[in-house]
């Protein structure tokens, strides 16, 4: 998509419809609603804008001899995600270990002074 972002003007003039790229330029002149409709769209996706006007099957026809290309699919990217800690991981196990070393503390220092 990059490179048919470069070719947006009279000299040269792309366009995407439905992931798929046409150099309109020889057209430019012909187009039934004058070269600025076209070059308003140049150089990036013009899907919506094409399917709006509502094209005939002619122009749609006439569109593949303009056929040059197909835009890349852009990669996608990997989201990762962290893991959000769980009730478990950060109040119980905190609150049972203070509980044993409690009972440690209870057994040994004070139960281990009665006998």
């Amino acid at each position: 998509l990059e490179e048919v972002g470069k070719r947006n003007s009279s000299r040269e003039a792309w366009l995407v419809i439905h992931g798929r790229v046409y150099d309109v330029t020889r057209f430019l002149e012909e187009h039934p609603g004058g070269e600025e409709v076209l070059l308003e769209q140049a150089g990036r996706d013009a899907t919506e804008s094409f399917e709006d006007v509502g094209h005939s099957t002619d122009a749609r026809e006439m569109l593949k001899q303009y056929y040059i290309g197909e835009v890349h699919p852009v990669r996608p990217c990997w989201i990762v995600k962290t893991k959000v800690p769980s009730f478990w991981s950060t109040w119980l196990i905190p609150i049972f270990g203070a509980l044993v070393l409690g009972l440690m503390y209870r057994y040994y220092m004070v139960d281990g002074k009665s006998s």
